[in-house]
């Protein structure tokens, strides 16, 4: 049978094929790369790079425990710098035309008000001298960049040296000023360190810059310069900063924990104080991760889009924001007015002091205020004030600053002789307001004490029992009480130390924020402070001045409010938390939602309640009557103050709950140099006006909006 298809045909039909497909390969070369580079005056030929992007995920957004939005984020553009594009092997720009690059993106920053990122450690301007305050992380990065250069480089180069050393490293000309040279050095120091050094972050030049700025960038067209997408932090309130805390890269310190175990990438931004930094694991969303095409001329070509970021979860604290806001009001009109006392001199002025308020029921902390404060809003560009301020604005005083807690502790002593027998609910002590101690076996006097009454009233309190000394604070009654416990002195001091951490004093409160455990001043400790042995020894002296609230005790303000709380909860000890629930990024769904957690029950009730008796004698009438003796409410509470040195004004402490019958919060204040807690129990009632209003002052919706 005649075949269908010759085999000549067919191959002359391919032949023609071929030759015509590659005509066509051939002319297409010479239209798109003989031609074009023709036309482009030389420019090679026309290639693609790919890069790696990932896509920031929306934060999660903090409320208060009412739904007011307290801080959300924000979409914002960075400048960043690409090595690869600028000066990589496909890069069309030459050495001279990255530094121009450098140089305009430097001076458009500049001139749109913006700073930009230079941890070079020399100074900007002549004489160039290394930085006299160059951090650790500075240090650090210079002796690597040195030494990785030590063929041209020595570790004693002076800064000028390394100028002139680098101006030729970069090619940088010598048409450039000294001055601009300087600008681009810094920025070819950050690319070419973090080739160097592996575990730096990559190079953002600018944050959250404007769309003109960005919008100019994008018509010259600068290779190497890209606009990437992210989100920046928007605060509603200028309340609850110490609390609320801050977001910023990863740290050195931080690198281990977020990169290394978590798998952050360098870049992230992360929570670095506060509830930002305690709830990251629910705020943080999930990155995204797309992959952008470039052509030579950095054009983006395509983008290919491999994860979509999820948003992170949205955290609901325990604060009432209104709470917040009085009780930060409070703190600091009362600091203002004692300091503007004509009989207060300039050297005695208060440095600053805390309130904390929490939820005795639950452990929440429903206002936590600490003075001096600071604006998050404004904490980056005010940064280097806040730091030089010897006040401390940024230290947070209610859960990091320890004091002594004075007559405040008087509750602790009292229930220590109770447990130990040396006092019942009715027995009595007579105060003749002058205490001494003399030494064993001799009439010698070797420590004496006076009762606060004395150097007022000129005699003791009289007869008093336990009730009745917590009422009037009876420094006399609580010596006593002490030097009796059976055994060496250092018996009394272990007992009052065992007693204390029960309270919560000198052990951590469970927020979630960074907080001080203080220190429980017995005679373990004492042992441990001095290095001198002869001074190991536990006295009677030891015991008589801790059993009234001075001696080693040093606690935070939370704790004084954990204690207060355990109080008047009937010796239940709830952990403290500043976080109330936490909700899905859709508020769909709750992911989380408090229960109180109880870290230690006192079992001795009836001592307790004594205590409380006590507590309310302060207030209806004894060392707080004026203040609460006729307040609709009936208040716990317990003044304290403590003396710093002869020469310095005494430091004032207030502790108090309510209601005494039904107890709901509880308060701890502390003011530096406040002369008393009488002087300062004005800042409770407030608090208490605020908490127990039927209608509350503070309009909290011009915080933010309501959510769910």
């Amino acid at each position: 049978m005649q075949k269908l298809y010759k085999p000549f045909r067919v191959g002359l039909l391919f032949t023609v094929l071929a030759v015509m497909m590659a005509l066509f390969v051939l002319t297409l070369y010479r239209l798109q790369i003989v031609d074009a580079q023709a036309a482009g005056d030389g420019l090679p030929p026309v290639s693609f790079t790919s890069r790696n992007v990932t896509t920031v995920a929306a934060r999660g957004n903090i409320y208060d425990r009412n739904g007011v939005l307290l801080v959300s984020g924000r979409p914002a553009l960075n400048i960043t710098l690409d090595w690869t594009q600028l000066a990589g092997p496909n890069s069309p720009n030459s050495p001279a035309r990255r530094n121009e690059i450098i140089l305009d993106l430097i001076y458009d920053t500049l001139d749109a008000g913006l700073s930009y990122t230079d941890t070079f450690p020399v100074t900007p301007g002549p004489p160039f001298e290394f930085l006299t305050d160059m951090t650790a992380t500075q240090r650090r990065r210079l002796d690597r960049y040195i030494e990785f250069h030590w063929r041209s480089l020595n570790p004693d180069i002076t800064a000028s040296e390394l100028l002139d050393w680098m101006r030729r490293h970069y090619q940088i000309d010598y048409t450039i000023g000294i001055n601009d040279a300087r600008l681009i050095m810094g920025v070819r120091y950050e690319l070419e360190i973090r080739r160097i050094i592996g575990d730096i972050p990559p190079y953002t030049f600018a944050y959250d810059v404007p769309h003109d700025l960005v919008a100019s960038l994008a018509e010259r067209n600068k290779h190497g310069v890209n606009i990437e997408n992210t989100f920046v932090r928007k605060y509603h309130t200028p309340y609850a900063a110490h609390l609320l805390g801050y977001v910023g890269s990863i740290t050195e310190a931080m690198f281990e924990r977020f990169v290394t175990e978590l798998g952050y990438p360098m870049d992230a931004i992360v929570g670095r104080a506060g509830a930002e930094l305690a709830f990251e694991e629910y705020l943080r969303g999930i990155a995204g991760q797309k992959t952008v095409i470039t052509n030579i001329y950095g054009t983006v070509t395509d983008v290919f889009v491999e994860r979509e970021p999820v948003p992170g979860n949205h955290v609901f604290l325990s604060i009432d924001i209104g709470q917040q806001q009085l009780a930060e009001h409070a703190l600091r009109d009362h600091i203002y007015r004692l300091n503007n006392d004509p009989y207060r001199s300039e050297l005695d002025r208060i440095p600053g002091g805390a309130v904390v308020v929490t939820d005795v029921r639950t452990g929440e902390v429903l206002a936590s205020a600490s003075y001096p404060t600071f604006d998050l809003a404004t904490r980056t560009e005010n940064f280097a004030a806040l730091s030089q301020d010897p006040n401390r604005p940024m230290f947070n005083r209610a859960t990091m600053g320890i004091y002594s807690p004075g007559s405040t502790f008087k509750m602790v002593t009292a229930f220590t002789a109770l447990r130990e027998g040396t006092a019942t609910r009715w027995s009595q002590i007579s105060c003749t307001g002058l205490y001494r101690i003399a030494a064993p076996g001799t009439d010698e006097i070797i420590f004496t004490a006076r009762c606060w009454i004395l150097p007022v009233a000129g005699v003791g309190h009289g007869s008093l029992n336990v009730v009745e000394s917590l009422a009037h604070s009876c420094n006399y009654f609580f010596f006593e009480t002490m030097a009796r416990i059976p055994g060496h002195a250092f018996e009394a001091g272990y007992a009052m130390g065992e007693a204390s951490r029960e309270f919560g004093l000198g052990v951590p409160t469970g927020i979630q924020i960074g907080e001080s455990t203080g220190r429980v001043g017995d005679p373990a400790f004492k042992r441990e402070w001095y290095t001198d042995p002869n001074q190991h020894g536990w006295w009677l002296a030891d015991t008589a001045v801790t059993a009234f609230g001075q001696g080693y005790n040093m606690f935070t303000p939370v704790q004084l409010a954990t204690y207060t709380a355990t109080i008047a909860n009937d010796g239940v000890r709830n952990a403290l938390t500043l976080l109330s629930r936490v909700r899905s990024n859709d508020l769909s769904q709750v992911i989380y939602a408090h229960t109180p957690y109880v870290q230690h029950v006192i079992e001795e009730t009836d001592y307790i309640s004594y205590l409380q008796a006590g507590m309310v004698g302060a207030s209806n009438w004894g060392t707080a009557r004026s203040m609460f003796a006729d307040y609709r409410i009936q208040v716990a509470s317990k003044t304290g103050t403590v003396q710093r040195t002869y020469e310095d004004v005494n430091t004032g402490l207030f502790v108090a709950y309510a209601p005494a019958n039904n107890p709901e919060i509880a308060i701890a204040i502390v003011v530096e140099r406040g002369g008393s807690g009488a002087a300062i129990m004005g800042i409770a009632r407030d608090i208490f006006d605020y908490y127990f209003a039927e209608a509350r002052r503070f309009p909290v919706m011009a915080y933010g909006d309501l959510r769910p």
